[in-house]
């Protein structure tokens, strides 16, 4: 509109993916928009991961298969790396909160299914003492921006991280799932937010699960019917062959 002609002068709209000038807030540049890879179906109906051709209904991964989680559905925005690898280090680590409303759009196109039955929207939490170095939490300024967006409610007190975890970056499967054993926790007197209810779980990026599944498992110990998760991006196999490649 031509009355936010001064805004536009004084902050000139940005691309999300590189800080180019772009002509719209919100948007990518030419050159960063082919780097990015939204997930579609078809996938599997439980851990959310595509396949190259449609499977038939029902069909479920080896993943699913193999070691069933203990949420319900997992779906993820976009694949991670490049400009995607990029924005969720920017948001992580450069402070750049101002991201994670548009991350949140499209969290939301992938997450439709999820909305209809959901009852609650909470972010996988920080310990408080990392919560105070880095003063913010990037799963939840997603799962805010995005409950805003779904019209659900946010309700990020209703888990607690109770001990500090090692940093997941450069460990393996399994020690990640030990790293994360029994570190969330709801705690007693919110047990109400999520009791009966159907939680939608949002993190930064899905890798190999341990995080949200043990999250996951607080949550539905604590009396939620059923946990979904949603992230923003989604670590793919195909695209990242070992752990030792992730950078998140």
């Amino acid at each position: 509109m031509a009355r936010d002609w001064p805004v536009r002068l004084l902050f000139p709209p940005v691309c999300l993916g590189c800080r180019n000038l772009v002509t719209a807030p919100g948007t990518l540049c030419p050159e960063c928009w082919p780097g990015l890879r939204f997930l579609e179906r078809p996938w599997c109906p439980v851990m959310g991961t595509p396949f190259p051709h449609e499977m038939g209904e029902g069909f479920l991964s080896g993943e699913a298969i193999a070691n069933p989680p203990p949420f319900a559905r997992a779906r993820s925005a976009v694949a991670y790396g490049g400009v995607a690898g990029r924005m969720v280090q920017a948001l992580k680590f450069s402070d750049r909160t101002d991201l994670a409303p548009w991350m949140a759009r499209w969290m939301l196109r992938a997450a439709s299914e999820l909305i209809t039955d959901a009852g609650v929207v909470v972010p996988v939490p920080l310990h408080r003492r990392r919560f105070f170095m880095r003063r913010f939490n990037q799963a939840a300024e997603l799962a805010r921006a995005f409950a805003r967006l779904a019209g659900l409610d946010y309700r990020p007190e209703a888990l607690v991280r109770r001990r500090v975890t090692r940093q997941q970056v450069g460990l393996g499967a399994r020690e990640r799932e030990e790293n994360v054993r029994g570190a969330f926790l709801v705690p007693p007197q919110r047990a109400r937010l999520i009791e009966g209810k159907r939680v939608i779980l949002v993190d930064d990026v899905f890798t190999t699960g341990a995080t949200v599944g043990a999250a996951a498992r607080a949550l539905k110990r604590a009396g939620a019917r059923e946990v979904d998760v949603l992230t923003f991006a989604r670590a793919l196999k195909e695209d990242f062959p070992s752990d030792s490649a992730l950078i998140i």
